[in-house]
């Protein structure tokens, strides 16, 4: 069973990690989501950390329900401005379309998104294996639902992260290949995607909030893990 979690790492693109039956296998890494796609061959599941559904209106409830699961973790979790205010040529644009939708204001964070949420999004729309991950959400269920007492960029944050994927039969080698050159959090954050993908993969996954909205294209707007 061969599955692949993704992460999105600044201007080199993307960083895919590959599991094969639940242990580490590849990394890859593309400067365009469809081309790592691509590039990791037949893969049966796929979970990207990037929003992907959208909604019409208000806030999106898989980001409200993540948040009130992760407590200390929760600012994380971007909240995400309904489909409209993406279609938008700039923040300020976006900012306004979101408070006449939401009534609440758009994070310049969230907005800075924007390049690779539509990127990915297309993807998502194209391809059925691919559902939207959150690695807060995810590590926190490998850590039995308790979220993390560290930020994915300190030292213990990131040693807690490899220890919890270690014990879940995932270890990182030393040398990674393409992935090397990587920041240390976007690999941690697309082995636990991978760690999902496989849970997905076997239908054990859960997913927030346990009540799915559905996107205008008619696809569940939901986080796995």
């Amino acid at each position: 069973m061969d599955v692949l979690g993704i992460d999105a790492c600044g201007k080199q693109g993307w960083v895919g990690i590959r599991l094969t039956d639940g242990a580490y296998a590849q990394s890859l890494v593309a400067v365009s989501l469809d081309t790592l796609i691509e590039r990791a061959g037949a893969v049966g599941t796929i979970a990207v950390d990037m929003p992907l559904g959208l909604v019409e209106k208000g806030w999106r409830g898989a980001d409200l329900a993540a948040r009130a699961l992760l407590g200390t973790r929760r600012s994380s979790v971007f909240l995400i401005a309904p489909r409209p205010a993406w279609q938008e040529a700039d923040y300020a644009a976006a900012a306004n379309r979101c408070r006449e939708l939401t009534g609440g204001r758009l994070s310049r964070q969230a907005w800075g998104l924007a390049p690779k949420l539509l990127e990915a999004r297309a993807c998502w729309l194209a391809d059925e294996r691919i559902h939207e991950v959150h690695p807060e959400v995810s590590f926190s269920a490998l850590a039995g639902g308790v979220p993390l007492a560290y930020a994915k960029k300190t030292w213990r944050g990131q040693n807690l992260r490899r220890a919890l994927l270690a014990g879940a039969g995932i270890v990182l080698p030393e040398e990674l290949g393409e992935a090397d050159r990587i920041a240390v959090d976007d690999v941690l954050d697309a082995t636990v995607a991978a760690w999902s993908a496989h849970r997905i993969a076997r239908g054990i996954a859960e997913r927030v909030p346990t009540v799915p909205e559905s996107d205008v294209e008619g696809r569940l707007i939901e986080i796995r893990y």
